[in-house]
């Protein structure tokens, strides 16, 4: 069984900084992609940023790319996603995925995937 908990969100005004962390348990940590989203109430999920099972390959939607960074640290099973120069329109409840992938890629397999609670990031002007 893996749990994932989310921590770090919160409010912060527009230009400014939050680094979100996903804390993971269970076995298959390393063997995974992890993957941040996002989702605004009355709207469907969006992918914010993924990252490959060695942290060899990141992704990001388009309106992040330059500001957000993801990471991971397998040993301490952890993924972050660091936030940069905050707009408001990056409200959201942010949640971490753990999701898996054919080997090293981003290519998508069989098997369950994993979903954190939640976080919420509140981006004032």
């Amino acid at each position: 069984q893996v749990q994932l908990v989310e921590s770090g969100g919160g409010l912060v005004q527009a230009g400014g900084s939050l680094r979100l962390s996903c804390a993971a348990s269970g076995r298959t940590f390393s063997s995974c992609a992890m993957g941040w989203f996002r989702q605004v109430l009355g709207k469907q999920r969006e992918l914010v940023a993924v990252i490959t099972s060695t942290g060899g390959m990141t992704k990001y939607t388009e309106s992040v790319k330059g500001r957000f960074t993801i990471s991971r640290d397998n040993a301490r099973k952890l993924v972050d996603l660091q936030m940069n120069s905050l707009k408001p329109e990056d409200t959201a409840t942010y949640y971490c995925r753990l999701f898996p992938t054919v080997g090293s890629s981003l290519l998508p397999a069989r098997g369950p995937d994993y979903w954190g609670q939640g976080t919420q990031v509140t981006v004032s002007s």
